[in-house]
């Protein structure tokens, strides 16, 4: 009687071991290194809203990045393995696996670099500073910083409806919001200059307070304190639409980059 306890008590184990190893292998299925995305911004800037890639299929491919939703509602943060959307209310959600989404990027995240930042620091300087960091700059990196900010001003949209105008228009009326004395952590990358039309050259980056109620994509801030970890990125992965009707009445030759600038800014 006793043999036959231990013998399951061991099975019971083993089992609980397996179940470890199989979840554990499941966080870790995207190689590093690599960034996948889905769609390209200048798809995104045309005005292809409609998702495709639902949010549970892209956290196979990475537990960090950046996007947004089904019909652009909001901004997308991946932090940890987890997936936020900041509506146009300003408020954060835990969005469902099942929302699709037209436009997003992601890594399995695994800081190569530390860098510690120096105080009163704003975005066009935090550029420079992380500029002077990499090791070269035709490839692809992951940015994550950690710290408190004096001030951080963020954006998102709300969701649209067809006939979907495009990014640009959006823009001009996109809820900005005014946060103070906040602390959070930004989310996003660098990308080469010769993706132009594929992902946005230089930083993409977007917001996610500590409590996990405010964020969205950055305009502009004052870094207090914080540290910045690089990821080194040589792989670029790219999953086009494979049922968007807007395919092929796009002209992806056209040079968006003044739109853009307009709807990143």
């Amino acid at each position: 009687m006793l043999q036959e306890k231990g013998n399951f008590s061991m099975k019971k184990q083993c089992t609980i071991l397996l179940v470890f190893f199989l979840l554990m292998g499941c966080a870790s299925h995207a190689p590093l290194n690599t960034i996948t995305q889905t769609s390209t911004i200048d798809m995104l800037l045309a005005g292809v809203y409609d998702g495709e890639m639902s949010c549970g299929e892209l956290l196979k491919h990475g537990d960090f990045g950046i996007g947004t939703f089904d019909k652009l509602d909001g901004e997308m943060i991946v932090l940890g393995g987890h997936l936020y959307q900041v509506k146009s209310d300003g408020r954060v959600y835990q969005p469902a696996d099942s929302l699709t989404t037209p436009f997003a990027a992601v890594c399995r995240f695994q800081a190569d670099k530390v860098v510690p930042l120096p105080q009163k620091l704003d975005y066009p300087r935090l550029q420079q500073v992380l500029d002077s960091q990499l090791a070269d700059p035709q490839l692809f990196y992951a940015i994550r910083i950690t710290g408190h900010f004096a001030t951080m001003r963020t954006r998102s949209v709300p969701a649209q409806e067809k006939p979907y105008p495009p990014l640009a228009k959006v823009a001009e009326t996109q809820p900005e919001f005014a946060m103070k004395d906040i602390s959070g952590t930004i989310v996003g990358f660098r990308c080469p200059m010769y993706v132009k039309g594929i992902n946005v050259p230089g930083y993409h980056l977007h917001f996610l307070s500590d409590d996990g109620k405010k964020g969205g994509h950055i305009l502009g801030f004052e870094l207090d304190k914080g540290r910045a970890e690089i990821d080194r990125c040589n792989k670029f992965m790219l999953i086009m639409p494979e049922n968007s009707k807007e395919l092929s009445r796009l002209d992806l030759s056209l040079d968006r980059s003044r739109e853009l600038e307009k709807a990143e800014k």
